[in-house]
């Protein structure tokens, strides 16, 4: 499939609010291996996709102690990976992108970022699905999942405002 032109991101900027939710729902395909912060965007939404299954493994009724716990590892495993893109992210940030001394520091580096909008992106896909055991009614389904969309698009939002505060050097990102 041909990248159209008007969705390429230079490899030189940060990424915008709809590359990165492309990166979430395309899970790390061709098209996103042209910036590596897309690239590590995706896994980060293909980890957390992993995350909440083992989740909803470990949490079903009557798992023996013997499942829970290898969950339990396959989680540990999975917050290591999701460590190690978010450092990849965070380190690219710290080749490509201007700090401006005297700018206003922001609190969270750009992967921590990146990786709290993969989550609420895959929160907000499984809740189009509903959980029977949390949710009962299809309003208290509908609810939820309008939450979930609201605080992805809160999020987004914020994403896109500390982008242009960085490129127009009025915030610079933490970088460790």
């Amino acid at each position: 499939m041909p990248i159209d032109p008007g969705l390429r991101v230079d490899t030189a900027q940060i990424p915008p609010p709809s590359a990165l939710i492309r990166a979430f729902l395309e899970h790390g395909g061709p098209e996103i291996r042209r910036h590596p912060v897309l690239d590590a965007a995706g896994g980060l939404a293909r980890h957390h996709e992993r995350r909440r299954a083992a989740i909803e493994t470990a949490r079903v009724p009557g798992m023996p102690s013997s499942r829970v716990a290898a969950c339990g590892r396959v989680i540990d495993d999975i917050d290591r990976e999701r460590a190690g893109l978010i450092a990849r992210i965070d380190e690219w940030v710290a080749v490509n992108v201007a700090h401006r001394a005297g700018a206003s520091l922001h609190t969270e580096t750009l992967g921590a970022v990146i990786d709290r909008m993969a989550a609420k992106w895959i929160a907000a896909q499984q809740a189009l699905g509903g959980d029977p055991v949390e949710m009962t009614t299809p309003r208290q389904r509908e609810a939820r999942t309008h939450l979930h969309w609201c605080r992805l698009a809160e999020l987004t939002d914020g994403y896109r405002d500390l982008i242009t505060d960085v490129t127009e050097h009025r915030r610079r990102l933490p970088v460790w």
